[in-house]
């Protein structure tokens, strides 16, 4: 099963500051961009996740910022599975220029899977599937 994906958005006015150069936080709302679109190609639909009983909030955020982007810019966002135990599951992420000639950011998240009271919980056996293939 695909454990990588492959994303392009183009950088929207109101992603950027005044000097028109994308605004830091907006690289973490590209890393959710990435992991939904990922998991929703595996046939994991984050809403259907939800309406099972099961989250995946982040822990913990990680974000190198290496060159800027910009206004009207096309990214290219890559997001890989690169770790999934038996209740948390980890994403990396690059983020590069159209071309991909520009490593503009890279990183990851960590998710546990948690049930509606927060608890920590094991992954569903159909997640693992998908992503074990």
């Amino acid at each position: 099963m695909k454990k990588k994906g492959e994303f392009r958005i183009r950088v929207i006015y109101a992603d950027t500051d005044a000097m028109g150069i994308v605004y830091y936080t907006n690289y973490i709302k590209w890393f959710e961009i990435g992991r939904v679109e990922l998991m929703r190609e595996m046939g994991i639909v984050y809403s259907e996740l939800e309406a099972e009983g099961y989250n995946l909030p982040v822990i913990e955020v990680s974000c190198h910022y290496l060159s800027p982007a910009r206004y009207d810019d096309i990214v290219v966002i890559e997001t890989e599975i690169t770790t999934i135990r038996r209740a948390s599951i980890r994403f990396d992420y690059v983020i590069l220029d159209e071309e991909k000639t520009r490593i503009l950011a890279e990183g990851f998240t960590l998710h546990p899977f948690t049930n509606g009271e927060g608890k920590i919980v094991r992954a569903p056996r159909h997640v693992l599937d998908r992503i074990n293939g």
